[in-house]
């Protein structure tokens, strides 16, 4: 009996993350970006966290989102829907991020945001072909934030989220389970900003640490995508009518693995890890974002990942409108290679604060 979509809904995932991933990690939709605004600066976020999108790019972040009550919004919340690969033509395959924050006098700002990818409808076969039955193959990630300033130009963050793969409700055999699995994570991001450098901010964020994933066999339990976000935001012009942004991400996949074994969480974290590809191994995405008047957004932005490892490569162009306490975010991929399966890929974001 087999379930060969398995197999193909990894590949097909896989294709967003990198070749290194695909046979390293599993829940690899956790490493999809969410946020139609970040995804149009070329996947970069992590210093430039000052919405509810934070609590998935730099939590850190969320630590400053309360300071003036005459001028901020003590609670904001987001809705992001994407249809994935569209190169493909899968009409039941989707990508959806919620996200909502509030801040609470003498605790601080806590948010809650919930990931989700459907891969459609999947058909059971025997080892003859013969159709045994249909169901739905889907994720879930629901992520609990909370932030708070430790100083004055320091915001830290931490996340707990629970993750539920279900990739085959089904019964493989009488001797094996479901391709059923759960897990937990720790996310942790640190906001700064220098005081010699009012116009700079530096972030940091460390995601998806947490124990292994099993289907059905204990033995072959696969590691969560635990990742390494660093990354810079500069305000070139910050006026009252007109803000020019520069940011830039790198990122790193915390895992290794060789020909039969996986190394345990921390080794991979602070070893094996790096000893595989260095330094080529980070990706980058680098963009910029003008504002005018806090009312209209443009964006633009570059992916950059080494031909060796996974080699995405891939321009982002976006945009937004705010009016009153309401905002929409778009933002579209052009694919540089081609037969890009990122190729016109559009996320639209919806928002509100209160």
């Amino acid at each position: 009996m087999r379930l060969f979509f398995v197999v193909v809904l990894v590949a097909m995932l896989g294709l967003w993350v990198s070749a290194f991933a695909q046979g390293e990690a599993t829940v690899l939709f956790l490493m999809i970006n969410p946020g139609a605004r970040q995804g149009g600066m070329g996947e970069a976020g992590v210093a430039l966290a000052n919405d509810v999108n934070a609590a998935y790019w730099n939590p850190g972040g969320l630590a400053f989102q309360y300071e003036n009550p005459e001028t901020d919004s003590k609670g904001e919340a987001t809705l992001m829907h994407v249809n994935w690969l569209p190169q493909f033509n899968l009409g039941d395959m989707y990508y959806d991020y919620a996200a909502g924050r509030y801040y609470i006098q003498d605790v601080g700002m806590v948010a809650l945001s919930l990931q989700y990818i459907n891969y459609g409808e999947q058909i059971h076969t025997d080892d003859q072909q013969n159709e045994l039955g249909r169901f739905n193959s889907n994720e879930v990630a629901v992520t609990a934030s909370y932030a708070v300033k430790v100083k004055e130009n320091i915001g830290l963050g931490v996340n707990l989220k629970y993750i539920y793969s279900s990739l085959s409700p089904v019964q493989v055999s009488a001797e094996q389970g479901k391709g059923i699995g759960t897990s937990f994570a720790v996310d942790l991001g640190v906001l700064y900003k220098p005081g010699f450098a009012k116009n700079l901010r530096l972030g940091a964020n460390l995601s998806n640490v947490g124990p292994k994933v099993t289907y059905i066999d204990k033995d072959q339990a696969d590691p969560l995508p635990t990742n390494l976000r660093l990354g810079l935001a500069y305000h070139l012009i910050n006026s009252e009518y007109n803000r020019l942004t520069l940011v830039y991400d790198v990122n790193r996949l915390l895992v290794h693995r060789d020909s039969t074994t996986t190394d345990p969480l921390f080794k991979a974290m602070f070893y094996s890890a790096w000893t595989d590809g260095g330094f080529r191994k980070f990706t980058h995405s680098i963009g910029m974002e003008y504002w005018y008047s806090d009312l209209i957004a443009l964006r633009a932005g570059f992916f950059y990942e080494d031909p060796d490892y996974g080699g995405r490569k891939f321009y982002t162009f976006g945009g937004g409108l705010r009016y009153s306490i309401f905002g929409f975010d778009f933002s579209y991929i052009y694919g540089s290679v081609e037969d890009n399966p990122l190729s016109d890929t559009m996320r639209f974001s919806l928002s509100v604060r209160f």
